[in-house]
């Protein structure tokens, strides 16, 4: 087998497929999820925060000489992005588990089963 062949085999599988689908829409994913978080839920939280010290931006937070503001930035927008993802995934699971929760009716015997039944009992009297 050519190796241009092995290669083809490889990347038409359907594994490959799925995760390059999973990874494209898990970037595309992340950048809702980003835009949520520092253009929503960010400047609602940090808002009242600056206003109060006087400044316009996060980054502008110092220490002395120590610049401690994007650090905190990018921690409240770890924290941020965790509890969205969280929230979210709690969602889904919890719609899963409506669908999984409503049992299939069992499936009524076969007619080969109540003609067996019927015999059965008949041959117990």
């Amino acid at each position: 087998m050519s190796f241009s062949s092995e290669f083809k085999e490889f990347a038409m599988k359907g594994n490959v497929i799925d995760m390059a689908v999973g990874v494209v829409i898990g970037a595309a994913f992340g950048k809702i999820v980003s835009s949520l978080v520092d253009d929503v839920i960010t400047p609602l939280i940090l808002t009242p925060a600056l206003q109060a010290a006087k400044l316009s931006n996060v980054a502008e937070l110092k220490w002395g000489a120590v610049k401690y503001g994007s650090f905190l930035s990018t921690i409240i927008s770890f924290i941020m992005i965790a509890l969205v993802l969280f929230l979210m995934i709690k969602g889904i699971n919890s719609m899963k588990k409506k669908d999984e929760a409503a049992p299939a009716a069992p499936a009524e015997p076969s007619s080969t089963d109540k003609l067996l039944t019927e015999i059965r009992d008949a041959l117990k009297k």
